[in-house]
């Protein structure tokens, strides 16, 4: 039975996985911490929190909140910055087997192409996903993935700066997905990450006042979970690079789905924050699922249900 899964073809490395269950970004911290609690070498990859050029405290609190079948959250990238991330975090990575894939975040497009720069050719970095849902300061607070032209160019800036693979995530909150997908595929992303957050918010009547510090936040766990499977089954067989399905996955069945809808791998994020074993209990209900099905390849069920 094979799980392995290529989620960069057309990069030199291939950027292969045993298996396709990695973690998404945010929910996972630097995997160092869950290396106590299961062995994550077992993982597929892990992506580790969204990094930025300088250290970021965050979002005023509250930053969590919880909804019905879901979670709100305004964490507003608090991360070490960078060069912590390179000196602490990197040198660990590079004695693990499991690829270890950095979230990058910018401002403008001078930061996207600077943390590139400086990831190239660390030891223990096996790729990049760039956040392109984050607000271009330089065009007014607009996001970079609710553009084409505008997500093409940060695409286009980070395979210039450097010789890692390259993942795009793309935003929920666009009109047309397909149009920023094939955007960036065209501009030379090697796979795209599908999908960040949507926008929401909630209202604490108590108080009479926004349920979060920053007013809204970004909505994840199973209640998106039908907007994510529609989004990559949208862009099956309208890109020619890999799908990666991310949103509401809690369970191997959930995984499967967007396997079967185009996705070439998953991303467990938000039930991780609920169960530490989460993404483990996936990859081994994919595992039963295949035996019980007598599925050899996993790339066989890539797609099936668009077909």
């Amino acid at each position: 039975m094979n799980l392995g899964v290529k989620l960069a073809p057309t990069h030199p490395s291939g950027l292969r996985l045993k298996n396709p269950v990695m973690v998404a970004a945010g929910t996972f911290g630097y995997g160092i911490e869950y290396t106590q609690i299961f062995d994550i070498q077992r993982l597929g990859a892990i992506v580790c929190k969204g990094t930025t050029l300088k250290p970021r405290e965050g979002n005023p609190q509250p930053r969590l909140i919880e909804t019905p079948a879901g979670l709100l959250n305004s964490i507003g990238l608090q991360n070490i910055g960078v060069e912590a991330l390179i000196q602490e975090k990197a040198p660990i990575w590079a004695g693990w087997q499991v690829p270890v894939i950095v979230n990058i975040a910018g401002e403008n497009i001078s930061d996207y192409a600077q943390l590139s720069t400086k990831l190239k050719g660390v030891a223990g970095i096996s790729g990049l996903e760039v956040n392109i849902s984050c607000p271009n300061i330089a065009a007014g607070g607009v996001e970079f993935g609710s553009s084409p032209k505008a997500a093409a160019e940060v695409t286009k800036v980070v395979r210039a700066a450097t010789s890692l693979p390259v993942i795009v995530k793309l935003t929920p909150n666009v009109t047309n997905i397909v149009e920023i997908a094939l955007a960036v595929a065209e501009a030379g992303a090697h796979a795209i990450s599908l999908i960040n957050t949507p926008k929401g918010m909630a209202v604490d009547i108590a108080k009479q006042k926004p349920s979060l510090g920053n007013i809204s936040g970004g909505l994840s766990g199973p209640a998106i979970k039908p907007i994510a499977l529609y989004m990559v089954y949208q862009l099956a067989g309208k890109v020619n690079i890999p799908i990666i399905g991310v949103g509401g996955i809690v369970s191997a069945a959930d995984a499967l789905e967007f396997i079967m809808a185009g996705a070439t791998a998953v991303q467990v994020g938000t039930a991780n924050l609920v169960d530490p074993f989460a993404s483990l209990e996936v990859l081994e209900g994919i595992e039963h699922f295949m035996e019980q099905e007598g599925v050899e390849e996993i790339t066989t069920l890539i797609g099936v249900a668009c077909r």
